[in-house]
């Protein structure tokens, strides 16, 4: 999906028109991914709303061995006390 196929001028009347108190980025775990949902918390920035993105890190039922680095880097970012 391309720049052009986003809408996030429309994403960003509906905040100003109120009634949104959070947005969830949803992007894929790329660079290109990262600059967008980067690029998106820019724009939103000053804006009455949280920002979050969608915790991203290891896939439940995959062995460790089939972990690279940025999905261990991810899953220990997002890591949570049991």
């Amino acid at each position: 999906m391309g720049p052009e196929q986003l809408t996030i001028r429309q994403l960003l009347d509906r905040v100003r028109s109120g009634g949104i108190r959070e947005v969830i980025m949803g992007t894929s775990p790329t660079v290109e991914g990262d600059a967008t949902a980067a690029d998106i918390a820019g724009r939103l920035a000053g804006m009455p709303v949280e920002v979050t993105r969608l915790a991203r890190g290891l896939v439940v039922g995959s062995p460790l061995e089939q972990a690279n680095k940025a999905m261990l880097a991810d899953a220990l970012s997002g890591r949570q006390r049991l």
